[in-house]
């Protein structure tokens, strides 16, 4: 009889903080004992129509809300733009140049986490995507101008360099990497995106994407080992 796994170490955010770090993969006062139990900083993914009781008695805290964009090929609106294409073969640390301090996730938001490694967390995600193949450059005008990121279906990273942002150019970029994606095969693509994070919604429901499984994100702190 298989044992269930409540408790999963994270190692990639680990590296980056400087303590462990672990994700509650299933609620209940067991696994949450247990986690009590443990020095780091612990991540649980609950459904909002779910009570969060337990959670704030262990020590939960609220950080983000998540949705799931989704698309397939025929739900798909592409905006055509003659100086949008793609660039296989820039240079990572360009890439990472564009990416660092262009989000605003769930580990900014935590008090527990110093910005400039939740900065950090998202680059060096950027360069291991980068590694197995999942990122391109995108162009404007023959200028780099953002990347894209994926692993599989799954659209994990984007952004613009700051002075292409605010000019309505995002809908032209994403869409040659979003076509590009479906022409290798994908019948579906699938993102995460925190709902506070209005433009972005905004411009995934532009292009086509609907949204499923909101999470609501707790983390708990207890100090380093």
């Amino acid at each position: 009889m298989k044992t269930e796994r409540t408790l999963v170490k994270t190692p990639w955010d680990s590296k980056v903080f400087g303590f462990d770090t672990y994700e509650v993969q299933a609620i209940s006062r067991k696994s949450l004992e247990k986690a009590a139990r443990l020095k780091g900083h612990f991540t649980v993914k609950l459904d909002p129509s779910r009570p969060n009781k337990l959670l704030r008695k262990y020590g939960f805290y609220y950080c983000d809300t998540l949705v799931k964009p989704f698309c397939t090929e025929r739900q798909f609106k592409f905006f055509k733009n003659k100086k949008a294409a793609l660039d296989r073969t820039a240079d990572v640390d360009d890439l990472v140049a564009i990416s660092h301090g262009a989000f605003h996730g769930r580990f900014h938001r935590d008090f527990n986490i110093k910005k400039p490694l939740a900065d950090l967390r998202y680059d060096n995600w950027l360069r291991e995507l980068y590694k197995k193949h999942g990122a391109f450059g995108l162009m404007y005008g023959n200028k780099l101008a953002g990347f894209f990121a994926f692993s599989g279906n799954t659209i994990c990273l984007h952004a613009l360099g700051k002075k292409y942002r605010g000019k309505g150019l995002a809908k032209y970029l994403w869409s040659v990497a979003l076509r590009e994606l479906f022409n290798m095969g994908h019948r579906e693509l699938v993102s995460s995106i925190s709902t506070f994070n209005v433009p972005v919604l905004n411009l995934y429901s532009s292009l086509g994407f609907r949204f499923r499984e909101p999470l609501d994100i707790y983390h708990r702190f207890t100090g380093r080992n």
